[in-house]
């Protein structure tokens, strides 16, 4: 018994302090996920950048 806890107060707070800052950046790393992949994202807006580049430069050869 002795032996459980003196691996529990050598490790317990580490381990606790790893398991709260997962859950923290868990939930950093989901609204960074959704904010690049999500309907309004970063990725949907270069594609339709993209898209509107190729409708000007279609513009400009055809005034040519």
């Amino acid at each position: 018994m002795q032996e459980y806890v003196t691996i529990i107060s050598n490790f317990g707070f580490p381990i606790a302090l790893t398991i709260y800052l997962m859950v923290r950046f868990e939930k950093k790393i989901d609204d960074l996920d959704k904010s690049i992949s999500g309907d309004n994202g970063l990725i949907v807006q270069i594609k339709d950048l993209g898209i509107k580049i190729e409708e000007l430069k279609e513009c400009v050869k055809d005034k040519k």
